[in-house]
């Protein structure tokens, strides 16, 4: 088979996986878009170049049509790479209204926070809509935050006690990692000491990340309901400054391949009426404690 029609074919593909299968499967073809693909096509066009230097030093024919189609493919094929260092900004292509089940939860603190990133539009929510399993993800902080501090005491959140934002079960408890310097990149792991509970009410998975060390007071096991104490905000794994990250997603985090390739579902606050996804720069009321 030519090469046009192999990258013709793996492009068509991965539009078909993105726009038509979706769920895990879009979220797999995205990565593979946005991290594989542009990488292979940057090394095939340095290899062609090569050729077709090789070529000329030769002084024998090209055959330019052909040698150009391959070259434009592969461009297209890198291009995603823009993508990934959101120098063109867009958010894992899905529709909010229509991706089920989505989740209302508590506030997950007994005093107000504040959404550090959160919400649907890629520009309140950076960090995470690039991503199928953190589409709507939220970080939460308090203040005093942002103040490029290397003192973990001087950002609000830090100690704050986390609790259950709703009740289900919890199936990882993981609290062994120090907490880092805010503004450095000394983590062990991504998610750093985290708590995944199973959600009673939708059967999927709710993953709270970068917990203190430990602080987690729940078990493997232990069913939790709304306003149970869980653990506290620490500043363990990939994190800038001490917060609390959460999201919600339809597959089991501890069975997935990586942690990227889970599909990410809508997570809404509940309100005094209603629910509703709260955007960067909001304030997010505390919860009653009994």
């Amino acid at each position: 088979m030519k090469p046009t029609i192999i990258i013709g074919t793996v492009i068509a593909l991965l539009m078909f996986a993105l726009f038509v299968i979706k769920g895990v499967v879009a979220v797999g073809a995205w990565l593979v878009l946005k991290l594989i693909l542009p990488f292979i096509a940057l090394f095939v066009l340095l290899v062609v170049g090569v050729l077709v230097l090789i070529q000329k030093l030769r002084n024998k024919p090209l055959n330019r049509m052909k040698t150009g189609v391959f070259a434009a493919l592969n461009v297209i094929l890198v291009l995603p790479l823009l993508l990934t260092l959101n120098v063109v900004p867009i958010a894992f292509p899905t529709n909010v209204n229509k991706v089920q089940p989505s989740l209302a939860i508590a506030s997950p603190f007994e005093v107000p926070s504040i959404v550090a990133w959160g919400g649907n539009k890629f520009k309140d929510n950076v960090p995470h809509a690039m991503w199928g399993n953190e589409r709507w993800a939220y970080d939460l902080v308090m203040d005093v935050y942002n103040t490029g501090s290397k003192v973990l005491d001087d950002y609000g959140v830090w100690g704050v006690d986390v609790y259950a934002p709703v009740t289900g079960t919890v199936v990882a408890a993981y609290d062994a990692e120090p907490d880092i310097t805010p503004n450095t990149e000394d983590f062990v792991s991504i998610e750093g000491n985290h708590l995944y509970i199973k959600v009673a009410e939708t059967g999927t998975f709710l993953l709270l990340n970068h917990l203190q060390q430990d602080s987690i007071v729940v078990k493997i096991g232990d069913v939790v309901k709304v306003g149970d104490l869980l653990a506290k905000v620490g500043n363990s794994g990939s994190t800038s400054e001490p917060h609390l990250h959460i999201h919600h997603q339809r597959e089991d985090p501890r069975t997935t391949v990586h942690i990227l390739l889970a599909e990410g579902l809508p997570l809404y606050f509940k309100t005094k009426d209603d629910k509703k996804m709260l955007t960067r720069g909001t304030e997010l009321l505390g919860q009653q404690i009994d």
